[in-house]
């Protein structure tokens, strides 16, 4: 196992024969030589008709309700800043970013904050319980996951 950032130099190297790439990586493959065998949210879209769950924030349960609500709200406060600030947003990333250009960056920036990283939904929720119980019944993770999200 490698870190995502080493994936394509363990695949040009032969130490893999193929890699799992996260990140900037799901943009950048093919013009560092590789072509995509399948893509796991196309794939995880066409099997279960959710999009596929790639983070969230969470906090621990045996802090007070109110402080939870708190937090949730300054997270939405900072999402929408950035939401409505987006281009300043993707300058200052564009320094960060490797092997990336600003359409780019600004491509990988709307694949993990957009309106999902405000609310999950419905859709969001339904994405997620499904996603912890197929790790469960797959034997992924030992002990289901009972999810609760604060509102």
């Amino acid at each position: 196992m490698v870190r995502f950032d080493e994936i394509f130099d363990a695949v040009k190297s032969g130490h893999a024969d193929a890699g799992l790439i996260i990140h900037e990586g799901q943009l950048t493959y093919a013009q560092s030589g590789f072509e995509k065998i399948v893509d796991l949210g196309e794939w995880w879209k066409r099997e279960t008709g959710l999009p596929l769950p790639l983070g969230g924030n969470v906090v621990r349960k045996d802090i007070p309700p109110g402080v939870r609500h708190d937090l949730s709200e300054i997270i939405h406060e900072s999402i929408d800043y950035g939401l409505a600030h987006r281009d300043e947003a993707v300058r200052h990333s564009v320094p960060f970013a490797r092997d990336m250009n600003t359409h780019l960056t600004g491509q990988f920036i709307g694949m993990y904050v957009n309106e999902f990283t405000r609310d999950y939904g419905e859709i969001g929720r339904a994405a997620i319980r499904k996603f912890l119980t197929a790790a469960h019944d797959k034997g992924c993770i030992a002990v289901p996951v009972e999810v609760e999200f604060v509102e």
